[in-house]
């Protein structure tokens, strides 16, 4: 038994990672106002009297319209703590595990998913403080994972399924869904156990975590309806319709090439993987 501290434990992947790997490791979470990973001093006491073995990093600043209009905050939290926990890392000989996102890349790809060697490009402050913060896990922690991630949700929320839920279930006008952005919808159930088996199995460098299959906002909809029974209609729209301060990528499929050639096991389909989270979590 591994003793792993886990950042952001309060957010929605921290909750999961809490709940799915304590049955086998010793897990310690800390969330803000516990400690404050953009103060060196903090993030190194916290770390060095952990012990942990292993840090997954999960604590980021993820409004991401909210990232443009207020740059400084999402530096402060996704590049400096990021920063600060990696140096930590490795002045107390931590592995680090942390979550990245496709946002690192333009979304502009149009023939096929992004894999861990393209190059990335962020259109966002939000992709730009997360590059950030993989290099600075890459300068200052050599024994570690970047985990990218995309289109994430989990129980409790919050995440598009979970306004779906809420607003499915209530009467009204036909919803309009955006249907000219395309991802990978993975829940926290499979990022969790994916992690669980980096623990165990560590995979140097980055690599690309979503659940297989790829399907736009509309398609997610229209699958979350049906297999809640909704009954109010949705409507594909363009992004163009719906003008936001950060640009929402239109090709956000990450492919699993390092996870695939290490010859670990599938991972499961969108579909399925929404299925059970359904029947494990039916209230969300």
């Amino acid at each position: 038994m591994s003793r792993i501290l886990v950042t952001g434990c309060r957010g929605m992947l921290g909750r999961t990672l809490i709940r799915q790997i304590g049955a086998d490791h010793e897990v310690i979470g800390t969330d803000l106002p516990d400690v404050d990973l953009t103060r060196p001093a903090a993030t190194d006491v916290l770390v060095g009297g952990v012990k942990a073995a292993v840090v997954v990093h999960t604590a980021a600043f993820t409004a991401v319209d909210r990232c443009e209009s207020e740059p400084d905050l999402a530096f402060a939290a996704n590049a400096l703590a990021t920063t600060n926990l990696a140096a930590a890392c490795h002045r107390h000989g931590a592995r680090l595990i942390a979550i990245g996102t496709d946002y690192v890349f333009s979304g502009e790809l149009e023939d096929r998913p992004y894999h861990e060697w393209d190059r990335p490009d962020p259109r966002t402050v939000y992709g730009q403080s997360k590059l950030a913060g993989e290099a600075a896990v890459t300068r200052h922690c050599p024994d570690h994972t970047i985990l990218r991630i995309a289109w994430l949700y989990g129980p409790g929320g919050p995440s598009f399924v979970h306004t779906m839920l809420k607003l499915g279930a209530q009467d009204g006008p036909p919803l309009k869904v955006v249907n000219d952005q395309r991802g990978n919808p993975t829940s926290t159930d499979v990022v969790a156990a994916v992690i669980g088996r980096l623990l165990d199995h560590p995979l140097a460098g980055t690599v690309h975590a979503t659940c297989e299959g790829e399907t736009t906002w509309y398609e997610l909809a229209r699958t979350i309806f049906e297999m809640r029974g909704f009954s109010r209609p949705i409507v594909p729209c363009t992004s163009a319709e719906f003008p936001r301060p950060a640009p929402r990528p239109a090709n956000s499929r990450l492919e699993k090439r390092v996870w695939r050639l290490a010859g670990m096991p599938a991972l499961p389909d969108w579909r399925e993987a929404l299925e059970r989270f359904f029947r494990a979590h039916p209230a969300g």
